[in-house]
């Protein structure tokens, strides 16, 4: 009998990340490249850079040299004490990182101010579904003039030809990356009631209800994509 526990970012989690990341979700380093590239084009002058949902603070460290340049603070948060704990342990050997700040705390109740970008890097499928409409309100509302938000996601396909056809692919992608039948069906059941992944539609419309004015998609991969929204 396999024993299956619900997914959580704890130290277990924490330790296995990068590795994870890579070979779970398709052009993942690629997406945090381009994060960088956006805020070359979109992050203002003496305004806040905040990373919600940092994890180990891969997309806070493309940002930075940009946001030092240009005089930003880097504000990187994270609900996980292990994730804050590693990623301060990881950014203690870069001498560039001393310009992020990394915070503890739960990204539903942080208050966004004088910000240009925030950037929810495959974080949102991991907040209650009841709640991600009133995060992304606090976001448009902490969003000066200008500002973009970098939402990035798993994705439900439109029909159900179009999801079975991704969620094969997706599997398919895993089992080249060395993962094993019986550790893509573990971390499926683990994940069962934690992430909770939504249509593009659904993303769209939910972004266009709390005020922001345009959504583009700037990346995707299978069924993860990448979306610059206009405040």
């Amino acid at each position: 009998m396999v024993v299956v526990t619900k997914f959580c970012f704890d130290e277990k989690v924490v330790a296995v990340f990068q590795d994870m990341i890579r070979r779970s979700v398709p052009g993942y380093a690629l997406i945090v490249s381009l994060i960088g590239v956006i805020a070359e084009k979109y992050l203002q002058k003496s305004t806040r850079f905040y990373d919600l949902g940092s994890s180990l603070g891969a997309v806070s460290i493309a940002v930075n040299a940009v946001a030092s340049s240009r005089s930003c603070e880097v504000i990187a948060i994270d609900s996980s004490a292990a994730m804050i704990h590693q990623a301060q342990q990881n950014f203690a050997h870069i001498d560039s990182a001393s310009n992020i700040q990394l915070i503890h705390a739960d990204v539903c109740e942080t208050n966004l101010a004088k910000a240009s970008m925030v950037v929810l890097n495959f974080t949102l499928q991991f907040i209650p579904v009841e709640n991600r409409q009133s995060l992304l309100k606090r976001i448009h509302d902490g969003l000066l003039p200008g500002g973009v938000l970098v939402l990035s996601e798993k994705i439900v396909g439109e029909t159900a030809w179009q999801q079975e056809c991704l969620y094969e692919l997706h599997h398919d992608f895993k089992r080249a990356n060395g993962y094993s039948e019986l550790e893509v069906s573990k971390k499926r059941d683990a994940l069962e009631g934690v992430m909770i992944t939504e249509k593009m539609v659904t993303h769209q419309q939910r972004l266009m209800d709390v005020g922001f004015t345009r959504v583009e998609v700037v990346f995707q991969s299978l069924n993860f994509v990448t979306m610059l929204v206009f405040k």
